[in-house]
């Protein structure tokens, strides 16, 4: 009875999935890497539910043929026309940079790459380590929230298999690109993994050696300016006496008060 009931409901479910209608979608049928034109057997096409279909989804493999991601797509994800370049562009590492950025590769080793964590696709944050005007250490946050491109040669990785490069490149504003250029040229360069969800910005002033050697809870102390030696003007008034004018008469010396 059990196994009669299985079937039945294993036909029904069939026959319900059979009867859904709706437009065809062009989705991945395997892994498309990024900068990469799709190819006929990278793609296929699948009914979709007519009150969910995607926007801007393509209803026949012949419209995407050709294009290039500008985004890595996994098998059964559907083609979007904000995932593929210009239909001009002949792909490549520029094919995937949003209008208005840049791309710019800094060196990096095992410390600074995140242990190769830093996937393409990934979001850094970038900090500098250098020595200030007064030639005092300090580190502080130059970018935020930056994309990465490719590592090494690579424009597409594995999570589960971080690998260790000596070269890492970033999707950047021009006005980014020249905090970058300017930080790499002052001091060493670090990357911090963030999660590609959090959005947020750090306003932070930096840290310096101070900071270390401080207390835990303690408020920073404003700095002491040396203040200049005391007058004698000043000496005489702390002590109660006015700055007057003293006259010698022969042999005595008599203090006249100024008025």
């Amino acid at each position: 009875m059990g196994a009669v009931a299985v079937f039945l409901v294993a036909r029904w479910v069939g026959l319900g999935g059979a009867s859904l209608s709706g437009p065809r979608v062009v989705v991945a049928a395997s892994t498309i890497d990024s900068g990469l034109p799709l190819l006929a057997n990278q793609v296929r096409t699948l009914t979709w539910p007519a009150a969910a279909a995607p926007q801007g989804a393509f209803d026949g493999i012949e419209k995407v043929i050709g294009r290039v991601a500008r985004q890595t797509m996994v098998p059964g994800e559907p083609v979007l026309e904000s995932r593929l370049a210009p239909v001009d562009v002949k792909g490549g590492l520029s094919a995937t940079l949003e209008s208005g950025k840049r791309a710019i590769t800094v060196r990096v080793n095992d410390v600074i790459g995140v242990a190769g964590f830093a996937l393409p696709g990934s979001y850094v944050d970038v900090l500098v380590s250098a020595r200030d005007g007064r030639n005092d250490p300090f580190s502080k946050i130059v970018l935020a929230r930056v994309k990465v491109l490719a590592v090494a040669q690579e424009t597409a990785g594995d999570p589960a298999k971080p690998k260790v490069v000596n070269a890492v490149t970033l999707e950047l504003s021009p006005t980014e690109a020249e905090r970058l250029d300017l930080a790499r040229s002052v001091g060493s360069l670090s990357l911090a993994l963030r999660n590609e969800l959090d959005h947020s910005q750090l306003a932070s002033d930096g840290t310096r050696l101070d900071d270390l050697l401080r207390e835990p809870g303690h408020a920073a102390q404003p700095a002491q300016q040396l203040a200049a030696p005391p007058s004698k003007a000043s000496a005489r008034a702390r002590a109660g006496r006015s700055p007057g004018i003293e006259e010698f008469r022969g042999t005595q010396r008599v203090r006249l008060e100024e008025r």
